[in-house]
């Protein structure tokens, strides 16, 4: 694999094309390592990370006649945005390749990140409203292309911080968080955040008069936005936002009270400043499991009084119950199926003597590894090997 990296980049640095083409994948996708792309096994043509958390695993990559299937492709641009063209042309379209597609208006520059019968799949998955809006693939981008590409996408920060300006001078109450050009320039999508609804018609027309393009708005959230500046977590790991999370769903604080953890804001909440996505990885397991327990309001009735519970390790299976009320006090720990028993005794109107029926094991004693044997044992064997 070392041999075939430092071949392609010779390859790269001899011929003006290949780096080209293989800056213009670097653009075109999340500016991550260049792809190598080509017939080298499934690992390469399935899956690959120019794609980030948006990649799909090709797992139909080396059946035969797969390419020809369908003439639908996918296409990945800037940040999430995705896209399915026709391959009108019958043009040989590989995942990594860098392709001009047609837009409105125009035409704007993306890299191929699926093709063959999945595609299919994620056209059902995206609820497309009707196959008409599927538009076609024209070719593969020329160096022409890619020059374009190449000064729209340097005018997108100065365009962000500018169109930030505006927005304040127009008291509007909101982010914008990113803006992306379109392929040749015509046009530029403006990723904005906003807590409410806003009236962007006047900052429309004020940004069509300072760039002299086209203007779209799209509304992302902050999970969203989380996702694209990227980071990492408590746990020391990329976020999941910006590896493999691709649809959010709503978390609650009631995920954090199955659990059993902290009602601590500053705890719960991620980067994005909106709870954790992770705690809803393990809610369903903690609610399954507590669904075993007994209820907290219920109060074990014994022959040395009551007792009150104080904590559960659900998981496990056990409940720890206190002899006070307010205080831990006594604290006893039995498995869910002991407090289940005493409960069903308790309504017959009878009392066990104690708690727990588990006959209290003695603690083990140390034992003295210095009386196992004589110290002196190495000792005698070296008199004898001297008398010798």
């Amino acid at each position: 694999m070392n041999e075939t990296i430092k071949e392609t980049t010779n390859q790269t640095a001899a011929a003006p094309e290949a780096g080209t083409e293989e800056r213009s994948r670097v653009y075109a996708g999340h500016e991550t390592v260049p792809m190598l792309c080509g017939d080298r096994g499934l690992s390469s043509k399935g899956c690959s990370r120019c794609c980030h958390q948006l990649n799909v695993y090709d797992y139909l990559a080396d059946i035969p006649d797969n390419d020809v299937a369908t003439d639908l492709v996918e296409v990945q641009f800037k940040n999430t945005r995705k896209g399915y063209y026709h391959n009108v042309n019958g043009l040989d379209l590989a995942k990594g390749d860098i392709v001009a597609v047609e837009a409105s208006p125009g035409h704007d520059i993306g890299t191929v990140t699926l093709t063959g019968r999945l595609v299919m799949l994620q056209i059902k998955k995206a609820n497309l409203r009707s196959m008409d809006e599927i538009k076609r693939v024209y070719r593969k981008a020329k160096p022409v292309d890619m020059e374009k590409y190449e000064e729209a996408k340097a005018r997108e920060h100065e365009t962000m911080i500018r169109s930030r300006q505006i927005a304040k001078e127009l008291g509007l109450e909101m982010k914008i968080g990113d803006v992306e050009y379109q392929g040749d320039g015509n046009k530029a999508i403006f990723y904005y955040i906003a807590d409410g609804r806003v009236d962007f018609r006047q900052l429309i027309k004020v940004l069509a008069e300072a760039f002299r393009v086209r203007i779209e708005m799209k509304q992302i959230g902050a999970r969203q936005e989380a996702g694209r500046i990227g980071g990492f977590g408590p746990c020391g790991r990329e976020l999941c936002c910006c590896t493999w999370v691709k649809n959010f769903s709503s978390v609650s604080t009631s995920a954090a009270r199955f659990q059993d953890l902290s009602l601590n804001p500053q705890k719960l909440a991620g980067q994005c400043a909106k709870l954790k996505c992770c705690m809803n990885y393990e809610v369903d397991c903690y609610v399954e499991a507590s669904r075993k327990l007994p209820s907290r309001e219920i109060v074990l009735t014994t022959m040395e009084g009551d007792w009150f519970f104080f904590k559960a390790d659900i998981l496990a299976g056990e409940v720890t119950y206190s002899s006070d009320k307010k205080l831990a006090a006594n604290l006893t720990t039995i498995t869910a199926a002991r407090a289940k028993e005493i409960i069903a005794m308790n309504r017959e109107g009878k009392k066990p003597d104690t708690l727990d029926n588990r006959a209290s094991k003695a603690a083990p004693k140390p034992v003295d590894l210095a009386t196992q044997d004589d110290l002196t044992r190495f000792d005698k064997r070296k008199k004898k090997r001297k008398k010798k």
